[in-house]
C-alpha cells in the first residue's frame, strides 16, 4: 500500500460564502452553471442532481471523477454557500470559484480553503 505524501497526493476543499448575491432559481441553469464551473476547474464532471426547496432555496451538486461541487442557497438570508473539493495536481478549483462570483455577483466573499489528505 502506498502511502499519501505530498509528492503523489493532492486535495484541496475551497470552501465559499457568498454575502448578497444574485440568486437563480431555475434547476436546469443551476445544473449547467455546475457542469460549467466543474470544466472550467479542469474537472470530469460525471452527474449533477439538484433540489429546489418549496418555500426558496436550492441545493445542487456535481460528482466530479476528482470529488464533488456543491452550492446551497438560502435567498432568505441573502446567502450561498459553495463548496470546491477537488483532488489531483491539474484541478482549478479557483477557476471555478472565479466563475461563480461571475455568475453571482456577490457584494462579498469570504474564502477558506483547506488541504486535505
Amino acid at each position: 500500500m502506498t502511502k499519501m505524501n505530498k509528492n503523489n497526493f493532492r486535495s484541496l476543499h475551497l470552501i465559499s460564502d457568498f454575502k448578497s448575491p444574485e440568486f437563480i432559481e431555475d434547476t436546469q441553469r443551476i445544473k449547467q452553471i455546475l457542469w460549467k464551473a466543474a470544466k472550467i476547474a479542469n474537472n470530469t464532471p460525471l452527474k449533477v442532481a439538484v433540489h429546489k426547496f418549496p418555500n426558496q432555496g436550492i441545493t445542487g451538486v456535481v460528482i466530479l471523477a476528482e470529488s464533488h461541487i456543491a452550492i446551497h442557497t438560502w435567498p432568505e438570508y441573502g446567502y450561498l454557500a459553495i463548496d470546491i473539493f477537488t483532488c489531483g495536481k491539474k484541478t482549478r478549483p479557483y477557476a471555478a470559484l472565479e466563475y461563480f462570483k461571475k455568475i453571482f455577483s456577490p457584494k462579498k466573499v469570504k474564502i477558506k480553503l483547506i488541504e486535505r489528505g
